[in-house]
This record gives C-alpha cells, sequence and structure tokens, in this order.
C-alpha cells in the first residue's frame, strides 16, 4: 500500500513511518512547513510552532534517509496564518478560548497538507500520523477511540475529523505506549529516539500572535468591586490562578474576562464550577447526530478528568450539557468533547457557560 505519513521530526511520527516501511509498504514522509522567518518572534520551547521548525524538517529529513524512504516538505505557512492564526487572534480578543491544535488538525494538518501532497503530484492510498488514538470501522462508519497509553491519548484534537477524513487515515500507535514507541525508534536507530515531546502550539509567549498593545484596565469580584489592574483582559485566561496581583485571604482565579469593558473577572474556587454548558458547530464521529437526549462524558481540555453528562439537543446543530458535578474552568470558545468510556462520539465549540 502506498502510504503517505505526515512527518514532524518527532519520535511518534518517525516510529510511525519506519513501523509501516518494516510492515513492506510503499512510504513517503511529508512535512508541513508553517513558520514564516521573522513573521514572530517565537521562543525556545518544544511546540508545533516555533523558529525551531528548521531543524525539526532536518530531522524529519533524516529518518527518511536512516528507513530508505523519499521525504518532501509542503509549505502550509499562508494557510496556517489564515485558518489557525488568525482565527486564534479574532478569538482571544473577543474574550473567547480557541483552540488551535484541534483547528489545525481538521483544516490543515488532516486537510491542506494532503491535498497539497496529492496536487503535487504524491501519490498515497492512505495518509498516516503518529497520533495517539485508536481508528476503527464499524456498521459503516469510522470511529475514533481513545489510545491506549491513557497519558498520551491525543483524541481529544481529533473529534474535528470528518469521514472522509478518517477514511484515508492511519493511526499505527494508537494500541502502544509511549515507552514502546521509545524502544521501537531505538530499535530502528533513529536519530529522534530521545528527542522531546512538543508541550504547546507555540514556542514563545502566545499574547505575541495577538499583536494587541497593551491596554490598563480593571480586575474586579463577581459583585463588580475593583481588586486591581491590568494590561489588557487577553493576558488572562479562565482558571488561571498565579500572576493576579492581587492581595486576598483565599486562592482568587479568573472566571471570565469581559472584551466590552477589558475587565478581568476573579473569584474564589467554588465559582469556577459550571453546570451547564451549550454547544454548537458539532461534529458527531462515532454517532450520528443525536435526536434524543442521552448520558455521556465530556472533557474540555485534553488533560482534564471526563465529567459525566446529560446531552440534551436544543435546536439546530446546538446541544445542551447539564452536570451535577460540574466542570471546572469551562470557557467560551472551548471544545467540549464526548465520550462513551473510550469511544469518542462527538464535540462542539462551548458557546455559553453557566
Amino acid at each position: 500500500m502506498k502510504i503517505a505519513v505526515g512527518l514532524s521530526g518527532g519520535v511518534d511520527s518517525s516510529v510511525c513511518a519506519a513501523l509501516l516501511k518494516a510492515q513492506g509498504h510503499d512510504v513517503m514522509g511529508i512535512t508541513m512547513k508553517i513558520w514564516k522567518e521573522g513573521r514572530y518572534k517565537g521562543g525556545t520551547k518544544d511546540a508545533c510552532f516555533g523558529p525551531g521548525e528548521a531543524e525539526d524538517i532536518a530531522k524529519a529529513l533524516d529518518v527518511c534517509r536512516e528507513i530508505g524512504i523519499p521525504h518532501k516538505v509542503l509549505d502550509c505557512s499562508d494557510e496556517y496564518e489564515k485558518i489557525v492564526l488568525n482565527d486564534f487572534r479574532t478569538g482571544y480578543l473577543a474574550g473567547r478560548t480557541p483552540n488551535p491544535c484541534i483547528r489545525c488538525n481538521s483544516l490543515v494538518k488532516f486537510g491542506i497538507l494532503p491535498r497539497l501532497a496529492l496536487a503535487s503530484g504524491i501519490i498515497f492510498e492512505r495518509f498516516a500520523t503518529g497520533h495517539y488514538a485508536r481508528l476503527a470501522e464499524a456498521q459503516g462508519r469510522f470511529t475514533l477511540s481513545k489510545a491506549c497509553d491513557a497519558q498520551k491519548d491525543q483524541s481529544y484534537f481529533l473529534y474535528r475529523l470528518t469521514q472522509e477524513q478518517l477514511g484515508l487515515l492511519l493511526l499505527p500507535l494508537g494500541g502502544l505506549h509511549k515507552t514502546e514507541v521509545r524502544a521501537m525508534a531505538g530499535k530502528f536507530n533513529l536519530c529522534t529516539e530521545a528527542k522531546p515531546d512538543s508541550q504547546d502550539f507555540y514556542s514563545g509567549d502566545y499574547t505575541e500572535l495577538l499583536e494587541a498593545q497593551d491596554r490598563p484596565g480593571t480586575i474586579v469580584d463577581s459583585a463588580g468591586r475593583s481588586l486591581g489592574t491590568h494590561l489588557g483582559f487577553w493576558h488572562y485566561t479562565i482558571g488561571q490562578r498565579k500572576g493576579l496581583g492581587i492581595a486576598s485571604p483565599k486562592p482568587l482565579y479568573v472566571t471570565a474576562v469581559n472584551p466590552c469593558t477589558n475587565e478581568v473577572v476573579v473569584g474564589d474556587c467554588s465559582e469556577r464550577i459550571k453546570h451547564r454548558l451549550v454547544i454548537r458547530l458539532c461534529n458527531w464521529v462515532s454517532i450520528a447526530s443525536p435526536a434524543e437526549p442521552f448520558s455521556a462524558s465530556v472533557k474540555i481540555r485534553s488533560a482534564s478528568t471526563p465529567v459525566q453528562v446529560k446531552v440534551v439537543p436544543a435546536g439546530a446543530d446546538t446541544y445542551r450539557l447539564e452536570s451535577e458535578e460540574g466542570l471546572l474552568a469551562a470557557a467560551v470558545g472551548q471544545s467540549a468533547v464526548l465520550y462513551d468510556q473510550e469511544l469518542l462520539l462527538g464535540g462542539g465549540i462551548i458557546e455559553e457557560v453557566a
């Protein structure tokens, strides 16, 4: 089988390519270039987007040489700016909390990249990546499940993939643990064996991407009482505790931001818990769009603990999530991803929090 492997220059995608080659497939590595030199400053953190991209591309090329497969770099920087960074900027400055990695996966990495590869003359039957999630087919529908390695599971970031995208996809690492993948990298003598994992989407301070000038505002409590000042609501995220610069006998957390008044609202721990969310722009992966209420578990961040909710249809492409336990630090713009135990059902963008 002819397989194109999305190579990032990290250990996971490297092992993915080497494993498929060892299985006898006709494999080619493709790497997307998204960094524009001089456009942003970046930093030193290991990240998907940053000035270290040239080194990652060189690593990907070295891997391809080591396992004996061709390699091609495809420039997706313009599309990444338009699709991911502009959305991130617009969302944050509107007081939302967008997830750029989810948007990149659905529209760039599993959208623009394979299309550019085909347009450039690369012929392949499947597109593979080193993501930790499990892909299957049941009753004529492609399904996604959590990875066997719960600590590395990345299914949350893939919930917006379409059935067409899933039909093209291979995820060889979904049934493996990270320790096994590292060990395989050693057996394949890959130069990426000890390379650290990326920890964020941007290597620098994400506020640089917003290109916003500091604008002094007020930090208030839920009753509107002034507690301090700040240099722009976009410097704060829902649930944040550190860096508030407020003296208080009890811990305070950011519970809301108001872009209209440039206010940052803080409260105690109990004020972070929300019991009702409304989600829209839903994508249903392992099931068809549900028309009746049902129970599921939800994650509002990849690393968060799943919380049981009742999912209630509430209009066209709109669902209400109700939780007795409550969800911690839910924010408009986040993705709420629904599961039935290991099976990823689907999810949507949070539009209301109460």
